[in-house]
């Protein structure tokens, strides 16, 4: 999910080269592209109105036409609009209001009639509530039609079915700008791929017993029966030896797209299993399971994973449903599928990433109605349990309400020591774990960043491996980073409200903001510069409390002597910032006459259980990052003497490393596990 402008500016980064756009002879006349998709698919048929006043979107992406050398992929719904304003349900109210549109307040949507579908007649109680909108965003899907689009698409359809004095108005107004014949042909390509799929898999039921107990074992679903493989339409694929899972509409039960499971076998045992999605998962917007859904149902559990979703179904009897994603993302678009529930049971795995993914996820499908399991020894993912012979139902019935846990840190340093080096390669090792991560990057302008952090990521200069650029590249995209377009002086509202819509859209659970001093120069003037530190930082321990979302302060510190440590009451400005941090993490630089200085990481501040300490870094300057390198052990030489002196070998170590020879520091207390920032000890040690 790496953003293809900032691939391409990198790239020419790297060659030494400025970013002239150029005009592909194989692309449409022309593609807008965005911090957070490939290139913009729009969905309305309007001419492009370039935004007049503030919005949101405006900071997501660029409103500009480029064009790149680098092939775009386009592996993810290609738009989302903002509102062109700040957009609230009382302004959504107030419009269907205006418009004598009846609605009722959902969970997370407003539920309206569709204006897609000929009303029912008076009297006859069959009105359908087909059409939800999206509380936060705007949002919109008719359930019946398919039809979806942003709010403004939305008004825009009303006003033309009132303007023309009809009841309803034709799906088909929405129409999409014509597909190139490229588009069309990679979309046929991809459902007659997921036909022959479809059509050459057998179900369990067609296999003979043993190779039934044999694909089981292989996927650890001994449990699971034949009844409940077939109930949810689970078959076998044996060219590639993959469980798949179909994806069927929940309107008219077409088959819409595939995922498929494969396992294989490494060298030292290790079974290892990859998915993989048709058509691609950015645009696979599945509900395992929502086809056995009653409308009369109100209690659901939602889990990570097919074989999860069925091991709950088969030990309750309870509806479940598997989320796309797992726990890297709930798309908005699949909210209104889970609207009639009144409770929803999040257990989307064992281990604490589910447990913050359950926890965020809750915010979007409403805190009242959701319940979490905690993971533990005795609560580990559902198809563990039902293979431990746990009583699931137990588990499920002992689900605890959703609590707000928040997490603030706050990192500072001097200028020049290697900030924002260090914490993009932070903030990269979190993604890599699959932390969704949003960049606010104040400082430095996002091409420069993506170019540390693509060295950082191969661990190596690619503009001396150009040959390996697009490799490295593609396996970029793939994490889950998203980048703010502002550089230079913002206000602290617009960068807040830009962060809220993408926590919303994205699950992002981690922000970075570079720095705080960049954050000041657009505030009141009129106050002291304390006293807008103060507030900002305020503004931002809220955000992070009410997002449950982590934020990663970069602050700098007053000057200090050089021959003087940094410590907390080195911040610049109040004790604000200290005190609403829930961990401090200090940048020290020893500065040295003969040498570059040494650096450390300080832990000055651990609100969770006190742990302080001091983790050395080294530098490595080929890959821009802090990370030790791995250490391999000492290997043997066996040297043959001479025959005719003697038959004896002798053994002798290599030489150890010049880095051994040089003076080591005082040994250091070292932090224990320091809760929420595990990670960061995970990026100082090295992978």
């Amino acid at each position: 999910m790496w953003r293809s402008r900032f691939l391409r500016g990198a790239g020419c980064l790297l060659q030494g080269t400025g970013c002239i756009p150029c005009k592909p002879s194989h692309l449409p006349p022309w593609r807008y592209l965005s911090f957070y998709q490939p290139c913009l698919h729009p969905v309305l048929l309007r001419s492009f109105r370039p935004p007049t006043c503030y919005s949101i979107e405006n900071h997501l992406r660029p409103a500009v036409v480029l064009y790149f050398f680098r092939t775009l992929r386009r592996d993810a719904k290609s738009i989302i609009d903002f509102p062109a304003q700040h957009l609230t349900v009382t302004d959504i109210k107030q419009y269907l209001r205006s418009k004598d549109i009846p609605f009722h307040d959902g969970y997370s949507c407003l539920h309206a009639p569709s204006i897609f579908m000929e009303p029912a007649p008076e009297g006859s109680g069959k009105e359908n509530y087909a059409l939800f909108i999206d509380k936060t965003t705007g949002q919109f899907l008719c359930k019946e039609t398919l039809v979806e689009g942003s709010w403004e698409d939305l008004q825009d359809c009303i006003e033309v079915m009132l303007n023309e004095s009809q009841t309803s108005i034709s799906p088909n107004v929405l129409l999409g700008f014509p597909e190139s014949m490229e588009e069309q042909e990679e979309r046929e390509m991809e459902m007659k791929e997921v036909r022959r799929i479809w059509n050459s898999c057998m179900p369990f039921t067609d296999l003979v017993d043993e190779d039934v107990q044999l694909i089981k074992t292989m996927f650890q679903i001994g449990k699971l029966t034949n009844a409940t493989l077939k109930k949810f339409g689970v078959r076998f694929f044996k060219p590639t030896k993959s469980l798949v899972f179909p994806w069927f509409s929940g309107r008219d039960s077409c088959l819409r797209g595939v995922k498929l499971l494969s396992a294989a076998m490494k060298g030292d045992g290790r079974v290892v299993y990859t998915e993989a999605t048709i058509p691609k998962i950015s645009n696979y917007h599945n509900l395992f399971g929502l086809p056995l859904i009653g409308q009369k149902d109100g209690e659901v559990v939602l889990t990570g994973r097919e074989v999860d979703s069925m091991a709950v179904s088969q030990a309750t009897g309870l509806p479940s449903l598997a989320l796309p994603r797992g726990v890297s993302c709930l798309p908005p678009i699949l909210l209104p599928y889970l609207e009639q529930f009144k409770k929803v049971t999040l257990w989307l795995g064992g281990d604490m990433r589910s447990w913050e993914a359950s926890k965020i996820f809750s915010r979007k499908l409403g805190l009242k109605r959701c319940s979490l399991i905690r993971p533990g020894d005795f609560q580990p993912c559902p198809s563990e349990a039902l293979a431990q012979g746990r009583n699931l139902a137990r588990i499920v019935k002992a689900s605890i309400p959703v609590k707000q846990i928040f997490v603030l840190f706050k990192i500072y340093c001097p200028t020049g020591s290697g900030k924002t080096t260090f914490i993009s390669e932070f903030a990269l090792d979190l993604c890599i774990q699959g932390v969704n991560t949003l960049w606010g990057s104040f400082e430095i302008n996002n091409v420069r960043l993506a170019k540390i952090m693509l060295t950082q990521f191969a661990k190596q200069r690619l503009e001396e491996n150009l040959d390996q650029y697009d490799v490295w590249a593609d396996k970029f995209e793939d994490l889950p980073l998203y980048f703010m377009t502002f550089h230079g002086q913002q206000n602290i509202k617009t960068v807040l409200d830009t962060m809220q819509h993408a926590v919303y859209l994205y699950d992002i659970s981690h922000v970075v903001i570079d720095n705080l001093q960049f954050m000041m120069g657009q505030e009141n003037l009129s106050l002291d510069k304390f006293a807008v530190q103060d507030h900002i930082i305020g503004a931002f321990r809220k955000f992070a409390t009410n997002s449950c979302c982590h934020v990663t302060l970069i602050i700098h510190p007053r000057k200090e002597e050089d021959d003087k440590e940094l410590q907390t009451a080195s911040i610049f400005g109040t004790a604000k910032a200290s005190q609403e941090a829930d961990n401090v993490f200090i940048l020290q630089e020893k500065k040295l006459v003969t040498c570059p200085g040494r650096r450390s990481l300080q832990v000055a501040k651990n609100r969770f259980d006190g742990d302080v300490g001091l983790f050395p870094l080294e530098f490595n300057k080929t890959s821009l990052t802090f990370s030790a390198p791995v250490k391999g052990k000492q290997k043997l030489r066996k040297v043959k003497v001479d025959k005719n002196n003697s038959t004896e070998e002798t053994e002798e170590t290599e030489l150890k490393e010049k880095s051994e020879k040089a003076l080591k520091p005082a040994k250091a207390k070292t932090a224990k596990t320091i809760k929420g920032s595990a990670a960061l000890t995970d990026s100082t040690e090295g992978e």
